[in-house]
């Protein structure tokens, strides 16, 4: 006879595999999209790092909920378009039954069952009983909203500060963001509104349309119409436009439809790069942070034209879309140099868009803040010139080299250098030409000069040493154009760094108009607030490294490359110095700590990589999965700090592939250890170039021996040329460093 505890445990053995089976295939079908988790993030330490964005890629359409933080028990009615990358909403909607006593401009909602896609919106507006569910497209939205309860259903539609008005279709308008700037919007509902109020505070107005602040429009239906389907169009040129872009992208009112055109959307830019290996959190991780590059810079071109804010005037785009905010200190370092790999004709469209701004505005200047409603100059710099630099020595065209050139040039010789500033070059400015440094206060000493913003400090090491880089950017692309005094002018200037380097400490010291490095300086918290009197949002132990475009020259004021290590190590080793309330009082920015360095912002990406240049590749190895390990992950608070809209998570990304760009403006990348046994990157040429871990997992980080194109590879770098060729970079990966690999130069 057949033993009855046998079969029973065939039975199970055969439950158990086919169980297996049907969980690999499910896992298989996973999609890129479907690893992207928007609210990975939106929880810190201290700063809100990311948004749970709905978008798609550099679409001029973003909304996410509108709540204080993520742990607020309310959000702010639903959102129409957020106008920028931490912006609010410049539209809001409000569904609502009830006592029309109660009504309001902005209703607040207690809230549940809430899910969010990059490509759909869905919540339970539970006290309300109203079910959402939203779809975006590039310029235009859809919303489906289902009402429980009996009784009359109203959307109440807000404009902040500007004008709604009803015309018997659709409700057009618009709302001003200031500089000459408006956001116009056109609204209409499948179902027809049985009446059309004017909402004054909390009185319903006969009329049919509002102006002002807080304008408001009441539109009303039949008890019986539970279900209301609305679709609007977005534009920056006039509520005709608006129109026209709802007519053009949503045909329909289904919801889910425009949802499945957004997913596919999503796949295929997120499926240029394709992993295996790793764990699900890991690609999780990974997609998430792609989709967070995608969220700026934004095309605001809309039938052939665009509305610019650098001018006020509404111009042609040639074929040739415009893109603005794009918040350039943060995202020259990755973003863009990522850009550049995966989306080589938008990045020339983007740095056409940099040489048209500075035509539009009234001096030709290079951008730095580029924003819907203009250029706010924020932070330091004019590393626009990066982006122009490291777009021109990987091949990028579309745009006017020289244009860009004189732009860039401009910016640097003829607006002032101070930060948050768009004044011309001045007094401080005038010592920098003279002396090679800007020149920092003393303690107590009041700041004199006008071209300094009233609420900012000079930064004087930061801007030195940023201002050192875009000088060596010029250098470079103007030895390209064959501008030989330029060239000569500019790298001279390009050692600017070297006249704040004290060769007692081996760090960058601020002098004052004297000469004299400021003394007694403590490197972790002199300069005030944001270490702003002397450095920048950071403080000297980061910007100790803020050489990207020389680092032999670098590893040479400090003596060579076992000091240059040695000061690395110490970084990572170092004691904040202070309880940790205290440290962040005044550093709030510099935060994600290992001892002094901060993988919260973007002046430390390049960091962990420097042990290449220095003979220690196995440092960067170990270094990098730690960092990934202990600052990015798949939850709440899985981003360290300011996620600028694509400036961190890049470097995410590139790391996690096994590479990064170094020094934005050379054709070289940095190899690391990557987190998967395979990256293949889809290249817009037609070609894949390959990253093959063998044996690669959370123990065996350190590389043991590599190969590229099936060459023995010992280098710690490989070019764009590389890259662009295609082929395949294969590394031995073991538990143990190698440290024999890596050290040809």
């Amino acid at each position: 006879m057949p033993n009855p505890v046998k079969q029973f445990k065939s039975t199970i053995l055969i439950l158990l595999v086919l169980s297996l089976l049907s969980f690999s295939t499910k896992a298989q079908e996973k999609q890129p999209v479907d690893y992207v988790n928007p609210y990975i993030g939106n929880i810190s330490h201290l700063l809100v790092p990311t948004y749970p964005t709905v978008h798609l890629p550099n679409s001029l359409l973003r909304v996410y909920p509108e709540r204080n933080d993520f742990t607020s028990d309310l959000i702010k009615g639903l959102p129409l378009i957020v106008t920028s990358h931490r912006g609010s909403s410049a539209f809001n909607l409000s569904p609502y039954q009830g006592d029309l006593k109660n009504l309001s401009a902005v209703i607040s909602y207690s809230y549940d069952l809430e899910k969010i896609t990059p490509y759909s919106y869905q919540v339970y507006l539970d006290e309300q009983r109203v079910d959402v569910d939203y779809a975006p497209s590039h310029q235009s939205g859809i919303y489906e909203l289902t009402f429980e309860k009996d009784g009359n259903s109203y959307i109440i539609l807000n404009s902040r500060n500007g004008n709604l008005k009803w015309d018997g279709k659709a409700i057009s308008g618009f709302q001003s963001l200031g500089n000459k700037t408006n956001v116009y919007i056109y609204l209409e509902t499948e179902q027809k509104p049985e009446i059309v109020s004017v909402l004054k505070g909390s009185e319903l107005i006969k009329g049919t349309e509002a102006e002002g602040r807080d304008a408001a429009l009441v539109i009303g239906f039949k008890k019986n119409d539970k279900k209301i389907n609305l679709r609007y169009g977005i534009s920056f040129i006039d509520a005709e436009q608006a129109k026209k872009n709802v007519a053009r992208e949503i045909k329909t009112y289904s919801v889910k439809e425009v949802q499945d055109k957004g997913r596919a959307i999503w796949n295929k830019e997120l499926g240029k790069i394709l992993v295996k290996g790793g764990t699900e959190s890991e690609k999780n991780i990974f997609y998430t942070s792609l989709y967070r590059t995608y969220e700026r810079s934004v095309n605001i071109s809309e039938d052939g034209r665009y509305f610019s804010a650098f001018d006020g005037k509404v111009h042609q785009d040639g074929g040739s879309p415009f893109y603005t905010d794009d918040w350039i200190w943060d995202s020259y370092r990755a973003h863009h140099p990522l850009r550049v790999i995966l989306n080589p004709k938008e990045e020339g469209d983007i740095l056409n868009s940099f040489v048209r701004m500075a035509e539009q505005m009234p001096n030709f200047w290079m951008p730095t803040f580029p924003e819907i409603n203009g250029d706010s100059r924020r932070m330091n710099s004019n590393h626009g010139v990066a982006t122009v630099l490291d777009a021109h020595v990987k091949g990028i065209t579309g745009f006017d080299l020289e244009k860009a050139y004189q732009a860039g040039r401009n910016a640097v010789m003829d607006k002032t250098l101070a930060p948050w500033s768009g004044k011309p070059a001045g007094k401080l400015d005038e010592f920098y030409q003279e002396h090679g440094y800007i020149p920092a206060l003393k303690d107590g000493e009041q700041e004199t000069i006008a071209e300094v913003h009233s609420f900012e400090r000079r930064q004087p090491v930061a801007v030195t040493l940023g201002t050192a880089y875009d000088e060596w950017c010029l250098a470079q692309l103007a030895k390209s154009l064959g501008k030989t005094d330029d060239y000569e002018l500019f790298s001279k200037k390009a050692l600017n760094y070297r006249n704040l380097f004290n060769p007692e400490t081996k760090f960058f010291h601020p002098k004052d108009a004297d000469g004299n490095f400021l003394k007694p300086f403590d490197y972790v918290f002199s300069g005030g607030q944001g270490a702003r009197g002397t450095y920048g949002e950071n403080n000297a132990w980061i910007y100790r490294w803020d050489v990207q475009h020389n680092i032999p020259d670098l590893i040479s004021l400090m003596g060579g490359s076992a000091e240059f290590t040695k000061n690395l190590d110490d970084m990572f080793r170092q004691g904040l110095g202070k309880s940790k309330f205290d440290f962040y009082q005044q550093l709030p920015d510099h935060t994600g700590n290992v001892g002094q360095f901060s993988m919260a912002n973007e002046p430390s990406l390049h960091i962990p990589y420097l042990y290449n240049y220095a003979g220690q590749p196995w440092k960067t190895q170990k270094r990098i999965r730690t960092l990934l390990k202990q600052w990015f992950r798949d939850d709440l608070m899985g981003v360290p700090g300011d996620e600028d809209g694509g400036g961190m998570t890049s470097f995410v990304v590139f790391s996690q592939m096994g590479f990064y760009p170094v020094t934005p403006g050379t054709n070289q990348y940095s190899i690391g250890s990557p987190t998967f046994e395979k990256v293949t990157i889809k290249l817009d040429n037609g070609k894949t170039f390959t990253l093959l871990a063998h044996g690669n997992s959370e123990e065996n980080k350190y590389i043991q021996s590599a190969k590229l194109n099936g060459k023995t590879w010992n280098k710690t770098w490989f070019t764009h040329e590389d890259l662009l060729a295609g082929g395949t970079l294969e590394l031995q990966m073991g538990p143990k460093a190698n440290r024999s690999w890596g050290l040809e130069k």
